[in-house]
């Protein structure tokens, strides 16, 4: 990945040396490197980083002395030839679809500041158009409060923005559609978009039907998800295959081990005074982005009591959502799945959860 060789990437930037980046911006079938996989020619030929595991490295090796010598950015599919065992090709039968581009100080100032953020764990996301009238391999690049330089319009800067930080959000990189102005729908520009952050957590505890269901809808939505319990015989990876961990401990135990942070969702589902209380007061005393407990309104009241007498302020009670999730109408397992991801995306948005044929206005305002 790009991450892996920025440290030698910012070197020759910060020395003024052109170099040629190659990146996977898509694949197909069983490809050996996925989306942000690069390699780098850099001075005297030197290469760092790799796009297929040695399938055509040569090739881009090539490719990327090309781009440099032209200073115009390229974009190049390598798949598996039957009709020539020796043309460049992936011999697993996949494709990758590469970018091809020259980075110098003057067509990519931010570059440092991207490696810099990358260095220090803040979030970031460079765009880079890899097709249509737009400059090929020119950049945007977009911070959670910032963004710097321009892929050719204000409409089309402005739209990427917008789905850049969303990608963020999720640590996640992918190739986005558009018209030459930003327009949706459209797909006469192709753009890239290359998160650097990790997938946020969801830490759902409380080993029961809905939180499998929450499991998967949170992993659905790019969360790394964690499920924990303090019983054995139910806290186990079969029972939860899309967790990424299971652990067999006292919730809030756990959680006063682990790390948080304004992205992390908590979902307590163990509907039990015994550990949602302890929990919860662990809970809204540290950095999350969604804090949300299972129960009837009763259970909640009696639970603000408990967290009340515990000494949690009005201020950290206001942050817990319970009940949590939307008014949908959910019963089942996976409804109320349903539900929760809803309130945590209108949360994470500043939407209104309203239905949209009442509401006004843009469909996408910018994030609250």
């Amino acid at each position: 990945m790009v991450r892996e060789i920025l440290p030698a990437l910012a070197h020759w930037h910060a020395a003024g040396a052109p170099f040629g980046l190659a990146t996977v911006v898509a694949v197909s079938r069983s490809a050996p490197r996925g989306p942000g996989a690069a390699m780098a020619v850099g001075p005297e030929d030197e290469v760092v980083g790799s796009v297929s595991g040695g399938c055509v490295e040569g090739a881009v090796f090539e490719l990327a002395q090309e781009v440099v010598a032209s200073g115009e950015a390229r974009l190049a599919t390598f798949g598996y030839s039957d009709a020539d065992a020796f043309a460049v090709g992936l011999t697993c039968g996949g494709e990758i679809t590469l970018l091809v581009r020259p980075v110098t100080p003057e067509s990519d100032p931010a570059f440092g500041a991207v490696a810099a953020s990358v260095a220090g764990g803040e979030p970031v996301t460079v765009a880079t158009v890899a097709d249509g009238p737009a400059p090929r391999g020119a950049t945007l690049v977009v911070w959670p409060d910032r963004a710097a330089g321009t892929l050719g319009t204000s409409g089309l800067d402005v739209a990427v923005t917008a789905d850049a930080r969303g990608e963020l959000a999720l640590g996640a990189s992918a190739l986005r559609h558009y018209g030459a102005h930003g327009e949706r729908r459209e797909d006469a520009v192709t753009v890239f978009l290359q998160s650097f952050a990790p997938p946020p957590r969801m830490l759902v505890f409380g080993a029961i039907d809905y939180a499998a269901a929450v499991a998967r809808i949170g992993d659905f939505l790019g969360y790394r998800v964690t499920v924990c319990d303090a019983r054995p015989v139910f806290a186990t990876p079969k029972r939860f295959p899309a967790a990424v961990e299971v652990v067999v401990d006292w919730p809030h135990r756990y959680l006063a081990g682990t790390d948080t942070d304004d992205r992390t969702v908590i979902c307590v589902l163990t509907h039990d005074p015994k550990f949602d209380v302890p929990l919860l007061q662990e809970a809204l005393r540290r950095p999350a982005a969604y804090i949300g407990a299972m129960g009837s309104r009763k259970t909640h009241e009696e639970r603000l009591e408990h967290l009340e007498e515990a000494g949690l302020t009005q201020a950290e009670l206001s942050r817990l959502r319970s009940p949590l999730g939307l008014d949908l109408g959910a019963r089942t397992p996976e409804e109320v799945a349903v539900s929760v991801a809803a309130e945590i995306v209108a949360l994470r948005w500043g939407g209104s959860g309203a239905p949209l044929t009442t509401t006004a206005g843009a469909i996408h305002p910018p994030a609250a």
